[in-house]
This record gives C-alpha cells, sequence and structure tokens, in this order.
C-alpha cells in the first residue's frame, strides 16, 4: 500500500509531502485546484510517459518519490527475476525525476531501472480507475484472469499438457526438417554409400599402406647391396664356411694346451654372432623384397583412399566411420516415414490431453462466470443500474492462440436498457454509467487479488443523492475488505465515508500559482463537506447537514 507520496516541482506543485493511511481516504477540492497533478504525479513513478511540460515553470528538474509497503508474494518475485534487491521487510521506494529540457530517470530502491520495469511493476501497486480509463477493468486482455482469480480456476494442469503438446510439436517440426533436407540429399548419400561401400576403407589401413610402401621402396634400392652381403655367408669358399672348418680341427686339438682352448671358444662364439647376423639379413630381406607389381598395387589403394577422404574432407582413417554414419542417414530416410508417423501420433495425442484439461478448466469458468455475474449484477441495483445487466463471455479461441490458460476468451459485456444487446463496457456506458460499472466489479472482485492500493478518480461525476451514498458505501467496502482505497470526488457524500481527508487547494501571489494539499481535522473536515453541499457561501443548514452524514459513517 502507499505510504508516502513527496513531489517536487510537478507543475503548479513546488513541495509536497503527503503520508497515506489503510483505508478509504478522499480528496477534494475546487474545480481546476490541481487533483489531477496529484494522479499525473503517482502516474510518473508507475511509469507513466515522462513529459517535459510536466516540471514546474522555472525549475529544470522535477522530481517524485513514491513510498509502499514492503513487498511480498508476485511483486516481491517481480522485482527480484528483474535484480531489484528487497530486503525483508524494508519498504519499497520508487524515484522518478524529468528534466525541463527532456529526459527522466527511474530508481526502484535506487537501483536504476527503465520505464517498461516501472509500468511492470506498478501494475501489482496501484489501480487508478476514472471515466477515461483504458486499463484495467476495461482492457479485455486482463478479464480472463479476473475471472480465473475469482472463481479459483487454476491452469497449473492446462500448461503442462500445454508445454508437453509444444515439445512434440517441436520435436516433429524438427524431424521432418530433417528428413526433408535428408530427402534432398538422398541421391548424393546412395552414390556416396555404394562408393565406399565398394571401397571398403578399414581403420589404420593408410599407416599400414605407407609403411609397406616406404618398405619396399627402400628394398628396391637396397637389393643389389644386400645380395652381395648375404652371398658372403653361402658356399663353401664363404668366410662362415671357412670359420666352421677350422673350429673342428681346433676342437681335436685343443686340450693339448689352454690357448688353444680359450681359442675354440672365441671362435664359437665368432660362428654363433656370424649365424646371427645372417638369420639377420635374411629377415631384412624378406621384408625389403621388392615386388613391382605389390608395390604398384599399394600405391593405387593408397591414392585412391587419400582421393577419397579429400573428396568427403575428412581424414582417411575416419573413413570407415563416415561409411556407417552416412548409411544411418540413408537408412533413417528410408524408414523416416515410419518415425514421423510416431511423432504425428505423439503430437495428437499431447493435443488431445490439452484439449480435455482446457475444456475442464472451460467449464469451471463458466461455473465462476455465472457467479460472477450475480455478485455484480447485485451491486448495480443501489447504484441505480437496476436497468442494466451484465455478462461474462467466454469465447473460444483459434486454435493458433491457445496458451497455456487455454482456449477461453473472457470479456466483460453490459446491456444498459432492457432488450440492448450486450457490448464491451466503453462501447455503450456513458461516463458516470462506466464509473459505478467499475466500481460494482471491482466490489464484486475484492477479495481476489489486484493492487492493495485503488484510486477512483471522480467516479461520481454525474450522480448525487442516493447514488452518490451508494458509491460512497461501496467505496468503504473495499476499504475494509483490506484495500487502500484513495478517491477524488465532488461528491459530500463520498467524501463524508472517508477515513482520512485530504483538501487540495490553489494559491496564487503575483504571477506564482501554488497548488497544496492538507489533511484536514474534524472540524476542517465538517467545514469542507458543509462547503461542498452548499457551494462557496457556507450555511449553517449545510453545516448541520454536514454533522448527519458525518454522522452516519
Amino acid at each position: 500500500m502507499l505510504q508516502n507520496l513527496n513531489i517536487r516541482n510537478i507543475v503548479l506543485i513546488e513541495a509536497l509531502s503527503l503520508g497515506f493511511q489503510h483505508g478509504l481516504s478522499v480528496l477534494t477540492g475546487e474545480t481546476g485546484a490541481g487533483k489531477s497533478i496529484l494522479l499525473d504525479s503517482l502516474g510518473l513513478v508507475l511509469g507513466a510517459r515522462a513529459e517535459s511540460n510536466l516540471v514546474r515553470n522555472g525549475s529544470d528538474k522535477a522530481q517524485v518519490i513514491a513510498t509502499f509497503d514492503p513487498p511480498n508474494g508476485a511483486l516481491r518475485k517481480a522485482l527480484i527475476e528483474n535484480d531489484i534487491d528487497c530486503e525483508a521487510g524494508e519498504p519499497l521506494l520508487i524515484r522518478r525525476s524529468l528534466k525541463a529540457d527532456g529526459g527522466s530517470k527511474a530508481y526502484i530502491n535506487d537501483q536504476p531501472c527503465s520505464a517498461a520495469l516501472l509500468r511492470k511493476i506498478g501494475r501489482y501497486l496501484v489501480e487508478i480507475h476514472g471515466q477515461h480509463d483504458d486499463r484495467g477493468l476495461l482492457n479485455p486482455s486482463g478479464h480472463r484472469d479476473l475471472l480465473d482469480s475469482y472463481g479459483r480456476c487454476h491452469s497449473e494442469k492446462v500448461a503442462h499438457h500445454y508445454r508437453e503438446w509444444k515439445d512434440a510439436q517441436s520435436k516433429l517440426e524438427t524431424a521432418r526438417a530433417s528428413l526433408d533436407q535428408a530427402e534432398r540429399d538422398r541421391e548424393w548419400l546412395e552414390h556416396s554409400v555404394e562408393e565406399l561401400q565398394s571401397f571398403s576403407p578399414v581403420d589404420g589401413e593408410e599407416e599400414e599402406l605407407a609403411g609397406e610402401r616406404s618398405d619396399m621402396q627402400k628394398g628396391e634400392r637396397l637389393t643389389e647391396e644386400l645380395k652381395s652381403v648375404l652371398d658372403s655367408f653361402d658356399g663353401k669358399d664363404s668366410g662362415v664356411t671357412k670359420l666352421r672348418a677350422s673350429a673342428r680341427k681346433l676342437e681335436r686339438i685343443a686340450p693339448e694346451h689352454a690357448a688353444l682352448s680359450e681359442a675354440l671358444s672365441s671362435l664359437d662364439r665368432a660362428i654363433i654372432e656370424a649365424n646371427e647376423a645372417e638369420s639377420k639379413l635374411n629377415e631384412a630381406s624378406f621384408s625389403l623384397t621388392f615386388d613391382p607389381q605389390r608395390l604398384d598395387d599399394i600405391e593405387v589403394r593408397l591414392f585412391e583412399l587419400r582421393a577419397l577422404a579429400r573428396k568427403h574432407n575428412v581424414a582417411p582413417d575416419t573413413l570407415p566411420t563416415l561409411l556407417q554414419d552416412l548409411s544411418e542417414k540413408l537408412s533413417a530416410i528410408q524408414a523416416g516415414g515410419e518415425g514421423l508417423a510416431k511423432l504425428e501420433a505423439e503430437v495428437e495425442s499431447k493435443k488431445q490431453s490439452y484439449f480435455e484439461a482446457a475444456r475442464a478448466l472451460s467449464q469451471i469458468r463458466q461455473k465462476a462466470a455465472k457467479a460472477l455475474d450475480k455478485a455484480v449484477i447485485s451491486e448495480l441495483v443501489p447504484l441505480k443500474l437496476d436497468a442494466a445487466k451484465f455478462q461474462t463471455d467466454i469465447a473460444l479461441l483459434d486454435e493458433s492462440r491457445w496458451g497455456e490458460n487455454g482456449m477461453d476468451k473472457v470479456e466483460f459485456l453490459i446491456s444498459t436498457n432492457p432488450g440492448a444487446p450486450f457490448a464491451p463496457l466503453t462501447k455503450i456506458a456513458s461516463g458516470g454509467e462506466l464509473s459505478r460499472f467499475i466500481l460494482a466489479l471491482k466490489v464484486a472482485l475484492a477479495e481476489e487479488g489486484g493492487a492493495q492500493t485503488i484510486i477512483f478518480d471522480e467516479i461520481d461525476r454525474g450522480v448525487g443523492g442516493a447514488v452518490a451514498s451508494a458509491i460512497g458505501e461501496r467505496l468503504l467496502k473495499l476499504a475494509q475488505s483490506g484495500k487502500q482505497m484513495l478517491a477524488v470526488t465532488h461528491s459530500p457524500q463520498v467524501a463524508a465515508k472517508g477515513s482520512a481527508h485530504y483538501f487540495i487547494a490553489k494559491s496564487s501571489e503575483g504571477i506564482v500559482t501554488r497548488t497544496d494539499v492538507k489533511a484536514l481535522s474534524d472540524d476542517d473536515r465538517r467545514q469542507e463537506i458543509a462547503r461542498m453541499l452548499s457551494g462557496a457561501q457556507v450555511t449553517e443548514e449545510a453545516k448541520a447537514q454536514a454533522d448527519r452524514l458525518l454522522e452516519v459513517v
């Protein structure tokens, strides 16, 4: 609820600080005294457009500061979601300043913010209703939420099924897009898979082929030299053969002398090493064997392998993986019809679940609408709108507009005369009727959420007597339901219902004009209500009538 409003240099207000109470506060004053300036000032901190002509003449800057009760519930959540610090139990402070040469700044709890965020937060704080109000209760976009709040119409289940439906729909669309792209690539896929399958690439093949090719190329260069070396190990005249013959002869005479035995041992080791060398030479000869045809086959395979890799812009070793991937894509195309059919069935199933939940919610709304219609109509009679009818119209939206809150369009309609068709409030109600319709709605919806501070701007214009008294009683009823009510009024019957009374006055000193607001004492309040009853000349009869109005309260 609004605690304080501080205004500096707004139009005719030079400096003003107002404290507000819970309950019903009324603001009165002569026509042109500047009541609209207060609402314009409050509008600034609620995100209204900052017009430079609001800055008081002779000032270069204007400022409005509004203090509200500590935020909680949805308001606190909205502040936190927008990175606005709000300590538990601390009042909410909103400040808006504007310059005479244009430009404005806004702050929530001393943190800079946009005007858009002010408007968002402002909807939780204050509702302003008047004859020309095009928001709040007159805006059909909010009627469904108001009905749901009134009738306890919970949409969580509907929202759950809606998200599941849309998720399934998204998967279907993605699958269709992938299948369409794959179909466009089908001819290329078939050719690529056939080509790769025909080539049959093997993991690690490039390294193996390159190694074998390198060995054979080395063998081609080393064949003659290697052959001459191997020849020295073969035949009766080879060194190894002569060593073996010498070892046999030495073996017979070695026992005759120790040196001969040592010589035999050395000769045996030489023969063993020679045999090892011969074995290694034969191994190398085998591996380096040069086969022109095999070398040619290797090079053809290796070059084709690398060319195929370049064609697909992959490493040669990944060609087997590429073949598997492309084969799977081709298989997916061939099985795509079955997959789509399954996804389409899932979408239809999810849609049906959503439809059933939304239809059940619609039925709950229909019952709530009848109860709301009855509650509003009961409020119209004392407001002298006996012939008027109120109807909550619930219509099925186009499927493209279905959402997490269901598939209903909700709009409040009225008929002001017997037999007249129902139509939106703003289409057929006069200014006075419209104000009373808004009041009746607010009374019916009083306990169903909404902003805690409600302002009615001259809702009693054009009415008096019993109707004005009925308006005052309904404003008081709203205040007693826990709302903070502020009413700008010209009606003494309404003013007498207030628990606090503020008087707005305009004064002039030379060419300087100022608007001021002061809280009235009981005696001043009696005098003001008497003025409202009698005009400029306050009579004793008017004072007595003022006393009677105040006594009724």
